[in-house]
């Protein structure tokens, strides 16, 4: 059995997989051009969110058994084509809630205190206290779009902080499912829309949350709202957002996540320079821990799959 990793993991779960006598090759650079070469050559594929696994790829890899998502997001490989042609794909989306659902509140906390701004303008020798009037989280409204993982532990963490937490999920939610996270239902989309003084994301991207957030649905949102997004680019409208930041509708937009990675098209630059929007690089889950748990994990389901666990 071969294995080809083409984007980092923990050199622990590397190094597990091979003591289980697994062959293990790291291309952590590997162009697309490249892997389509030599994919053809291995029985497993581990990526995380950089290498795209595109049907072309699939038709190559005509001995591979398994994909394996170091992470949560699926968007990067065709799960529905590998299936079609029996190749499993696995994921380890409960490796890294708890980092992505902190960086949705340090975006939070940057935003509402404008620490970001403080920062820059002190170093760049600017004293700009009197302008720095930033709002307590206490007391406001979150509205999560998205329940799983990642948005039961933002409620958590956000719930201690004195927040009341909005919940929406593609089910019905009940007080029972929410309660425990000291959150509490929405009902429905347009209620959360219109009651949130922030909202976050936390949705998978597929046909159905493509645009999500579109032209309507800033029109119900209060004025001055703030949009956190560390899960997809392409859940809000971006021409959307823009207008919504250039009318004062959204005052504040913090985003972890791009359509390119790095970006490369307009509107992503014109969103990414806007003087009312935070970004970080896709950061959600790098962190050591994430990690760890992600590699280790994701070895343990290769492994088991193999039947060598």
């Amino acid at each position: 059995m071969r294995i080809l990793v083409t984007d980092p993991i923990s050199k622990k779960a590397i190094n597990y997989l091979k003591e289980s006598g697994l062959v293990v090759d790291v291309m952590e650079d590997i162009s697309y051009d490249e892997l389509l070469r030599i994919v053809r050559g291995y029985d497993v594929l581990i990526v995380r969110g950089r290498t795209r696994v595109d049907k072309k790829v699939i038709d190559e890899a005509v001995n591979l058994k398994l994909i394996g998502r170091c992470g949560v997001g699926l968007d990067n490989i065709d799960v529905e084509y590998a299936v079609s042609r029996g190749i499993k794909v696995l994921n380890t989306p409960e490796a890294t809630a708890t980092s992505v659902a902190e960086l949705t509140l340090g975006l939070m906390l940057c935003v509402s205190r404008l620490i970001h701004i403080a920062n820059d303008s002190l170093k760049g020798g600017k004293w700009l206290k009197k302008k720095l009037l930033g709002f307590e989280l206490c007391g406001k409204t979150v509205g999560l779009i998205g329940f799983g993982r990642i948005g039961r532990e933002v409620a958590k963490r956000a719930s201690a902080l004195g927040m009341k937490v909005l919940a929406l999920a593609k089910h019905e939610l009940t007080l029972n499912e929410t309660t425990p996270y000291g959150a509490q239902p929405a009902g429905s989309l347009d209620y959360l829309l219109s009651a949130s003084d922030i909202i976050s994301l936390h949705i998978p991207l597929t046909p159905e949350t493509y645009h999500y957030l579109n032209w309507r649905e800033f029109e119900l949102m209060k004025d001055g709202v703030v949009i956190i997004n560390t899960a997809r680019w392409n859940i809000i409208n971006p021409e959307a957002l823009l207008n919504a930041l250039d009318s004062g509708k959204v005052s504040w937009a913090a985003i972890d996540v791009f359509e390119n990675e790095p970006p490369k098209c307009e509107i992503e630059w014109k969103i990414i320079r806007h003087p009312r929007v935070l970004v970080t690089q896709h950061i959600g889950a790098q962190t050591m821990e994430a990690q760890k748990r992600a590699g280790i994990m994701l070895a343990e389901k290769i492994l088991k799959e193999l039947g060598k666990s």
